[in-house]
């Protein structure tokens, strides 16, 4: 490891310029072929964080990151492009257009829907098969017809079915045409969108950044007169395809933590809206309620990667940043239309786009206060084994070294709103699959999960969490497998980080219950997580903190109470402002052991699993509402919390691989 220059904050006494804990000073970077160039790791990626918990848990500051590798490689594509992909029949070319506008077509704004039936019949009727454009974006159609319609697609040599057409579409298509339309752009927003089906993330933020190129150079991010354009379905349909490829590079963006491709105050269309006749804009065109509130969230999304995940100087300290951006998200969940809203008694009963919206909306505030967890559980690590000192063993100097050790108050309603979003997350999702309703080839509900999981598990460390909470962790990884097992490469990729990730639990659980049977400092037991050992020979800094298994009488034992956490004393709020030890989570604290596998991980009742949680409910918690009320004063100058961030820099970032 890189030895780090100075604090990029040591002339700025109230730590205005901290960034985000899991920024270092440089690039992230991973290599595991010499024959490839460095491969980057975005700090926002789920998979980053899972990679800094294993870190946690281990000890191990340079425990390598996981490689991506299932993923659908080049020259299968190839191969399958190189079949005889034809046209199919009439009849099943409607039925994958049909699969394909319901299952996507109302997620995504990514084309006119009674106008591209229209279409597919005028190609049959006059036998027109030879145009590129028509050819490129029904054969993206019929690869997503495919993969929900069928389980697998033997001869294309692909897990995925759909490989062969959407290979045909990727080798037809024209990446760098001199005047592209709006049949090209619909292409490459389907194309791009299929790259995560095959889980191939990189080339589906390079085929959305070249649709953002190509609507600029059209002028779609402008609104166009209407002496140009007199049809209102096609100007409405304009408007809703640059909104889609906004969303496109926002979302994608922000699951590699890469950054958006262009500012919001370079757009000066309109939002969409609701053409009449009705019936006319609803056989064409999405639900423009639904697709503003999307937009307005894809928004949210590229302001939290640049706010939080960048390397940008910022005057504002990490928490007023985070405090900006949830009191955006709490604005925009609270200015919901009631059609989007989520029936939480009966969660099938609500639409499938709004499903998804919700799942969306609580993966941003995942991103937002995940670091801040962490935060805490590194805290409570540290308070939990205070260091010894053999030289000095006075009362003074083990006060001072406890008061050095605080947790404030945002710290602990960020990490609540963080557990509470997961828990939504995750019993949506299990709801969906118990009701046989999860897609089996989609990548974004084995993202949702995979970032659920991590956020249960790292729940069950902590009095404001839950140890239950490894049950939501343990079906989680259930669920992927199963995933897996039916050929979905995202959740394969998934599954297998979070393996490692319960490898890495299991041996902090027997480290942490050695140590607290034998009393064996800290510094004299070395870790067995995963099968990287400590590269420079030091014993973990951090494992044996806390107990993970037992009744919550065990965990009052050996867990430090947030409510005798002692406050920095550079902070002015009163200690009664902490979480009660009568808070309700850590009353739901029970003796079952958390390590249940299989179908005992399911604790959860075969009801629907959601009707206890509402998308909102963290933002009424009244810590919350204060947190959010707090002045830029109050969270730039009494919170110690950014001061921690920067010490611990170096425990997260490694620069050498």
């Amino acid at each position: 490891m890189h030895n780090r220059g100075p604090s990029k904050t040591a002339d700025v006494p109230d730590g205005t310029g901290i960034q985000n804990p899991l920024i270092g000073d440089r690039a992230w970077f991973h290599r595991y072929d010499p024959s490839s160039p460095p491969i980057y790791i975005g700090e926002a990626a789920c998979s980053a964080f899972a990679t800094r918990f294993r870190r946690f848990l281990s000890g191990n500051s340079a425990m390598p990151h996981i490689p991506r590798t299932q993923y659908e490689r080049e020259e299968t594509i190839a191969a399958a492009n190189e079949a005889d992909v034809q046209w199919p029949s009439l009849h099943h070319a409607r039925l994958l257009v049909r699969i394909a506008i319901h299952q996507i077509g109302h997620l995504y704004h990514l084309m006119m829907r009674k106008s591209t039936l229209d279409k597919l019949e005028e190609i049959y009727q006059t036998q027109d098969f030879d145009c590129t454009a028509n050819k490129c974006k029904f054969f993206a159609l019929f690869a997503f017809g495919q993969a929900y319609s069928i389980r697998s697609e033997p001869n294309s040599g692909s897990r995925v079915p759909g490989t062969s057409y959407f290979a045909r579409s990727m080798g037809l298509v024209q990446i760098l045409p001199e005047r592209t339309s709006v049949t090209h752009l619909e292409t490459l927003l389907l194309l791009s969108l299929f790259s995560y089906y095959l889980n191939r993330r990189h080339s589906a933020y390079i085929l959305i950044g070249n649709a953002m190129r190509m609507g600029l150079t059209i002028g779609l991010n402008h609104n166009i007169p209407e002496s140009q354009l007199i049809d209102p379905v096609e100007r409405q349909h304009r408007i809703q395809i640059w909104w889609t490829i906004y969303i496109f590079d926002r979302m994608w963006g922000s699951k590699m933590g890469l950054p958006m491709q262009i500012l919001d105050e370079d757009i000066h269309v309109d939002m969409p809206s609701t053409i009449s006749p009705r019936w006319r804009h609803e056989e064409e065109l999405s639900d423009s309620e639904y697709m503003t509130a999307n937009i307005k969230l894809a928004r949210i999304v590229g302001e939290t990667i640049t706010r939080l995940y960048s390397r940008r100087g910022y005057q504002e300290t990490f928490l007023q940043r985070v405090q900006r951006l949830l009191k955006a998200l709490k604005n925009w969940v609270e200015t919901l239309p009631e059609s989007l809203r989520l029936n939480m008694e009966d969660l099938e009963s609500s639409k499938k786009p709004v499903v998804s919206l919700h799942m969306a909306f609580n993966q941003c505030v995942i991103l937002t206060t995940r670091p801040t967890l962490l935060h805490l559980l590194i805290t409570l690590s540290k308070k939990s084994k205070p260091h010894s000192d053999t030289n000095n063993t006075s009362g003074a100097e083990t006060e001072r070294e406890s008061e050095d050790v605080s947790v404030s108050q945002p710290v602990l309603t960020l990490s609540e709103a963080c557990i509470h979003a997961a828990r939504h997350s995750h019993s949506m999702i299990l709801t969906r699959w118990i009701n046989g309703s999860m897609p089996t080839f989609g990548y974004f509900h084995a993202h949702y999960l995979f970032s659920s999981a991590l956020i249960l598990a790292m729940s069950s460390f902590v009095p404001i969490g839950s140890p239950t909470d490894m049950t939501g962790f343990d079906s989680a990884l259930d669920l992927l497998r199963s995933m897996t097992e039916n050929g979905n490469l995202a959740a394969a990729e998934f599954y297998h980080n979070l393996e490692q990730v319960k490898v890495c639990l299991a041996a902090y659980r027997g480290l942490s219950r050695f140590e607290g049977s034998t009393d064996v400092a800290a510094g004299g037991v070395a870790s067995t997580c995963n099968t990287s050992a400590n590269a420079s020979g030091n014993a973990p800094s951090s494992a044996g903190a806390l107990r993970l298994s037992g009744s919550s009488s065990d965990l009052a034992a050996t867990t430090p109470s947030l409510n005798t956490l002692a406050l920095n004393q550079s902070t002015s709020i009163p200690a009664p402002s902490l979480i009660p030890a009568t808070h309700h989570v850590l009353a739901s604290a029970t003796t079952a052991p958390v390590h249940s596998h299989g179908i005992d991980a399911y604790a959860y009742p075969l009801r629907d699993t959601v009707s206890g949680y509402t998308t909102e409910m963290a933002f009424l918690e009244p810590t919350m509402q204060d947190f959010l009320a707090q002045s830029d004063i109050d969270l730039g100058l009494l919170h110690p919390v950014d001061t921690f961030f920067n010490e611990a820099e170096n425990i997260y970032t490694c620069h050498e691989f």
